[in-house]
């Protein structure tokens, strides 16, 4: 079983930055690619961005511009730099991989902008 811990949430005014992170209990070895969806209240959940483990990277059209997903194989963590931050970027953001087909999922951690 692969458990993924989520870290980095918080509260944040619009224009502010946050980092989120997520470290997989896996080697990076047979994981394809990891990175982060999102869900606000009344909403599906929604992909932010990807990574594949050879670097190819993804984006939601949104967050283009402002967000940027980086990973460290080594540590088998993945990264999500948010800046330039908008209060419709509120959501839980929850941190996901996928390995053999499968989609593995965090817990989730919650992003609040406002002022």
């Amino acid at each position: 079983q692969v458990q993924l811990v989520e870290s980095g949430g918080g509260l944040v005014q619009p224009g502010g930055s946050l980092r989120l992170s997520c470290a997989a209990s896996k080697s990076s070895v047979g994981i394809y690619s990891m990175g982060w969806y999102r869900q606000s209240p009344g909403k599906q959940r929604e992909l932010v961005s990807t990574i594949t483990s050879s670097g190819v990277t993804n984006y939601e059209d949104s967050v283009k511009a402002r967000f940027t997903i980086t990973s460290d194989n080594a540590k088998n963590t993945v990264y999500l730099q948010m800046n330039s931050l908008k209060p419709d970027d509120t959501a839980v953001y929850y941190c996901n991989a996928r390995i053999a087909g499968r989609d593995y999922w965090g817990q989730g951690t919650q992003v609040t902008v406002s002022a």
